[in-house]
């Protein structure tokens, strides 16, 4: 008997050893140190980063060779400090997730990565025969890899045999990844997805219909505030869409490398567009002249951050706090402006103060300064909805705003309409009365006009028999001085003081000049008419048909002289009437002129002479002539 039990023992520790390499087998490596078993009794368990083991490749040169070796184990630990701030973009990170499989499940299993915008995932699945299969997910790849379409990367679990199977993933991206693996039943991902995407809809929907409706209003009002909303609207759907990554499931799905610039371009895209609508919306221009320029210049900032990003380095755009600023001096310009009783900045005060918050806490959430939850990471969309639905009631309330001020200056305009009409009927009154008045006064006051108007043409007729008398007596007058100047011209010895009793200064030249041009008619040198009119210039007439301006020097000898005419008459009088002559250089001393322009002028005289040879040299012959070229 005690034989039978020593054997059976011995049987039992043979069958055990012999068994052992079989379970380790099935097995697949002992397990981590956090296992997690499948069990029907619940269909989900979220597990973040700090929560998983997993090792920081710092040199990117360990393969799944080196990491599955029993003597590296003991380096793949959970550490409960490290979070998504803490995430290197340089490093490879491995992660071990042991899950102790239960055959006798009623449910389908599946693995859920949350971050859908990390590069590449390399997933190491174990199989049955104790071998691993790999699988390579990330948003670096078609959106058609994918296990399921859904923006997250899936990875369906095999539960047929029991044991610990332990999964290894090879993280890599070029932007901080929140690594947080969920485990979840397959009807509670059927039932999680058409949730998502319900609401999802929702707030896509909402975005479509208020840009919609902004739109008709701008259709009707004409105002460019309407276009910059419906822009920073279709802006922040976009930018909703490249972080949900509903964009690369819908819109780009073959095109994975745009996944690291769409968040950068949109994110730039809703600061510009933001600030466009604040700076009409809020007329900072006339209102907060320094918030306007702070809002321009926080855009400069933006727009070159976002050029660093587009065309130096991605990683720029994983500066996500710095688009806070933007939105911060918004609200800061809103709410100085309804402390300034600006009303049409209340529902902007607390749709910026809403977006702030949840922009605030998104970055908080992105620097693991708060614990994820879902009303947290879903905290950027509520504030958008949020805001977009007080920036619509802003918008009304401004249009409101504008019909009462409308209004008050519609009851105004009525009220002193009737003043007015009023005050007409009463001057009208008035009018007439004081009319009627001065009618009967008017009507007195013209039958004494009438005996004055008879009284006049007698006298009239007689200051016509007396004007007749004088222009013969005026006649005869400038007859008598003309004779009076050609006899005192006649004399062959005037010195320059006696000349210019005759001629005192250049005006009594061209007084001269006009009378002995114009004394008998006027005619036109353009087109030959007889009739004239005062012109600007003084001694120029202008004609009455073609309104040229003929000055009294033009066509004389005296046209475009530089120096004045009563010298211009006394070279004359010097060099061709006087018995003795004068030289250039007595003329020069004499006049205070060049020589050289007394030569010229002279040579002008006679060219003119030489022109004519019946010409006699006369004064009035001489000043008359025409200028000719020389």
């Amino acid at each position: 008997m005690m034989m039978d039990k020593s054997l059976n023992k011995h049987v039992w520790l043979i069958g055990m050893l012999f068994l052992l390499p079989i379970s380790l087998s099935w097995a697949q490596r002992i397990s981590g140190e956090a296992t997690f078993r499948i069990d029907d009794s619940w269909n989900e368990r979220i597990y973040a980063i700090d929560q998983l083991e997993f090792y920081e490749d710092s040199t990117n040169t360990l393969t799944f060779g080196h990491i599955s070796q029993e003597e590296f184990q003991q380096f793949i630990k959970i550490r409960p400090d490290f979070s998504k701030n803490k995430f290197n973009t340089n490093y490879t990170y491995w992660v071990k997730l042991s899950i102790d499989n239960n055959p006798e499940s009623q449910k389908r299993w599946l693995l859920e990565f949350y971050d859908q915008s990390i590069d590449h995932i390399e997933a190491y699945i174990p199989t049955s025969d104790g071998s691993y299969e790999m699988m390579i997910l990330g948003d670096n790849y078609p959106f058609s890899q994918r296990l399921f379409n859904h923006k997250n990367f899936q990875l369906q679990l095999e539960n047929d045999t029991a044991g610990i199977s332990n999964f290894y993933f090879k993280i890599n991206s070029t932007q901080k990844a929140d690594i947080r693996i969920a485990l979840r039943s397959m009807n509670r991902f059927v039932h999680y997805a058409l949730s998502e995407y319900f609401l999802y809809g929702l707030f896509y929907g909402m975005i479509l219909i208020i840009a919609f409706y902004n739109f008709l209003i701008f259709l009707a009002v004409k105002e460019m505030k309407y276009v910059y909303y419906i822009l920073y609207l279709l802006s922040v759907g976009l930018y909703a869409m490249s972080l949900d990554g509903i964009g690369f499931q819908y819109f780009w799905p073959n095109f994975p490398q745009w996944n690291t610039i769409v968040n950068g371009v949109f994110s730039f895209s809703i600061v510009f567009w933001a600030i466009l609508f604040t700076v009409r919306f809020l007329n900072t221009r006339r209102k907060a002249r320094i918030f306007h320029y702070a809002l321009w210049l926080s855009l400069t900032g933006k727009f070159m951050l976002f050029c660093m990003g587009l065309f130096v380095d991605h990683n720029y755009f994983e500066l996500t706090y710095f688009d806070s600023l933007p939105f911060l001096l918004i609200l800061t310009t809103a709410v100085y402006l309804l402390i300034k009783q600006y009303k049409a900045a209340r529902f902007f005060v607390m749709a910026y103060g809403v977006l702030f918050f949840g922009i605030s806490i998104k970055v908080l959430a992105n620097y693991a300064i708060l614990p994820h939850t879902t009303l947290v990471y879903y905290s950027l969309h509520i504030a958008f909805l949020l805001e977009m639905v007080l920036l619509s009631f802003a918008l009304g309330d401004r249009i409101r705003l504008m019909k009462e001020i409308r209004d008050k200056a519609l009851k105004r305009s009525l009220a002193q309409y009737k003043e007015n009409i009023s005050l007409k009927e009463k001057v009208n009154k008035e009018l007439e009365s004081k009319v009627s008045i001065r009618t009967a006064e008017l009507q007195a006051k013209n039958k004494l006009l009438e005996n004055y108007n008879s009284q006049l043409q007698a006298k009239d007729e007689e200051i016509k028999r007396i004007n007749a008398l004088l222009d013969k007596d005026n006649w005869k007058l400038k007859s008598s001085i003309r004779a009076s100047f050609k006899a005192r011209l006649t004399q062959k010895s005037l010195t320059l003081p006696e000349f210019r009793e005759i001629f005192p200064d250049p005006s009594a030249c061209y007084r001269y000049l006009e009378e002995l041009k114009w004394a008998d008619t006027f005619q036109c040198s353009q087109c030959g008419n007889n009739k004239y009119g005062k012109a600007n210039k003084v001694f120029s007439r202008r004609c009455t048909k073609c309104g040229h301006i003929n000055s009294v020097t033009a066509g004389t000898i005296f046209h475009g002289i530089k120096f004045p005419l009563d010298k211009a008459f006394y070279i004359i009088y010097a060099s061709y009437l006087t018995d003795e002559k004068l030289t250039l250089d007595q003329l020069a001393t004499i006049l205070d002129l060049r020589r050289n322009t007394i030569w010229a002028f002279r040579k002008k005289i006679q060219t003119r002479i030489d022109s004519e040879p019946d010409f006699d040299g006369g004064w009035e012959e001489i000043v008359l002539s025409e200028m000719v070229d020389y």
